[in-house]
């Protein structure tokens, strides 16, 4: 462990990470993203901005996929994936990638995907200030393109019917439906993520199923905590807290 970083108890299936002290770390997104992905335990999951591996590590401890391939443009992160990997005794299962997510499909096999999942950047092009710590901007930061080189690597890599997972600023949902619609990548099921009972939305979980008709479902809201500030019934349950 380098003298940057800390060892983090995830307190739940025994696993730990690797985490910056300064940098960038994982949130509640991850966790949410992680409870609202639908993959069978034998499934193939391919994970798109990785950043320190923390929900290929969240989704094996779900028992949600076996086979976890897992892409990261930043080397220094990648490596602390990596390093959290072989930590917990999942590199046969877990994959890290130090490449751009563009370069997937040069890596895996057209239709060989079950289920990509992928807590991306917020911040659309021009429309957010960065980040003067580079690990932070890039993680927060969409390029010129926004996500649609994401898009067609995810249609390229998922098998037919094949399942993309993304939480999202609620905001940019119609964007963001939108632009997976043009990548044949069919928004099919949703979740607003609102802070409080009395509060706006500020998040949305989205499914998109590859060629699937245009049909959307939406699940009941998920409210993080109460007016007093307590976590909501339903977060500790996703957090595997006893209630």
């Amino acid at each position: 462990m380098n003298d940057d970083e800390r060892l983090d108890d995830l307190q739940f299936a025994g696993l730990k990470i690797l985490q910056k002290n300064t940098g960038f770390r994982f949130g509640m997104d991850a966790v949410l993203l992680s409870d609202f992905v639908r993959a069978d335990a034998s499934a193939t999951v391919a994970d798109f901005g990785t950043g320190t591996g923390i929900l290929p590590l969240l989704l094996w401890g779900r028992g949600k996929g076996k086979r976890f391939e897992a892409f990261e443009i930043q080397p220094e992160m990648a490596d602390m994936a990596r390093r959290s990997v072989e930590m917990n005794g999942l590199s046969e299962y877990i994959h890290v990638h130090p490449v751009p997510v563009e370069q997937a499909p040069a890596l895996l096999s057209p239709g060989s995907v079950d289920v990509v999942v992928c807590n991306p950047p917020y911040g659309a092009p021009g429309a957010t200030l960065h980040n003067p710590h580079m690990d932070k901007d890039l993680a927060r930061h969409q390029d010129a393109r926004g996500l649609k080189p994401w898009f067609t690597a995810a249609y390229r890599l998922l098998r037919g019917r094949g399942r993309m997972a993304l939480i999202y600023p609620a905001p940019m949902m119609l964007a963001l439906m939108n632009d997976l619609s043009r990548a044949a990548l069919t928004p099919k099921r949703f979740r607003l993520i609102y802070p409080r009972e009395d509060r706006p939305a500020n998040l949305v979980l989205v499914e998109a199923v590859k060629d699937a008709k245009p049909t959307l479902q939406p699940e009941p809201p998920l409210i993080v905590y109460q007016r007093n500030g307590a976590m909501t019934e339903t977060l500790r349950k996703i957090y595997h807290l006893e209630t």
